[in-house]
């Protein structure tokens, strides 16, 4: 694999909180226009590992690379020099997050959530903001609700107003954490299926998810987390039908069932 082809490469990944160890050595890769999705139960480490890889959280040990950088450190000769708070953000800019709550501001309405970091991160006039803003919402089949405020949105759409915020930004990789959870079961497709849009165009995706359809369908990688490690990757097919581990095998039967 050319080394420019791959966007993610985690090489054994530590992150602790106090005595609490949530990532005990991750190895993960993720190349360019690929969907990899990560699966696992409740604090096997996938958010956090997820965050890591936009610097909301730093890492401990282990090499962490994204987009060619060193997240969280820049080299100087033989020396690190840890990230300041504005490369942090700078960094960030072409990393775009949707998260499982779909954090709209209240007050402004669709239009005006996707224009806020255009105009105030990118420093687009009004107008070449607005465009962009409605370029966005057609992208995911919301434009004529583009002056709806946020209560007046369904939580679907709700979390594809999200998702064209993030967009917006020209984003190199998207990173979904569970954007489907808070979801009602009626409203869930809606946000997959503008998921799915986006894999097919090319986009580069990291999606922690505990829907297994998406991710066989849509998914060229899965990942099963356990206890802070990577316990089983492959072809997503071959994952869901035939995994070597009985943690995933118990796993997936529970999620099926559920």
């Amino acid at each position: 694999m050319p080394a420019e082809d791959v966007i993610v490469h985690a090489e054994g990944v530590k992150k602790s909180y106090g005595e609490h160890e949530v990532l005990r050595g991750v190895d993960f890769q993720v190349r360019s226009g690929e969907v990899a999705c990560i699966i696992g139960p409740s604090g096997s480490g996938k958010s956090t590992f997820l965050r890591t890889l936009n610097g909301l959280e730093s890492v401990d040990s282990g090499s962490l690379t994204v987009m060619g950088e060193q997240v969280g450190f820049s080299r100087r000769g033989e020396d690190y020099l840890r990230w300041s708070d504005r490369r942090y953000a700078q960094f960030r800019q072409h990393i775009g997050m949707v998260f499982q709550r779909f954090n709209l501001y209240g007050h402004l309405d669709a239009e005006e959530n996707v224009m806020l970091s255009m105009r105030h991160v990118k420093g687009l006039s009004k107008s070449k903001a607005e465009k962009r803003a409605i370029e966005e919402l057609e992208r995911v089949g919301l434009a004529e609700h583009r002056h709806k405020k946020a209560h007046q949105l369904s939580g679907g759409q709700q979390q594809r107003v999200a998702i064209a915020r993030s967009l917006a930004m020209d984003p190199a990789l998207m990173l979904f954490d569970e954007p489907t959870s808070a979801l009602d079961p009626e409203l869930v497709d809606e946000v997959l299926s503008t998921m799915q849009r986006l894999a097919l165009e090319g986009m580069t995706m990291v999606v922690v998810t505990h829907e297994l359809g998406f991710a066989r369908e849509v998914g060229d990688t899965l990942a099963f987390f356990d206890q802070g490690v990577v316990v089983e990757k492959g072809a997503p097919e071959a994952l869901l039908d035939n995994a070597d581990s009985d943690r995933v095998r118990a796993f997936i039967e529970r999620v099926r069932h559920a």
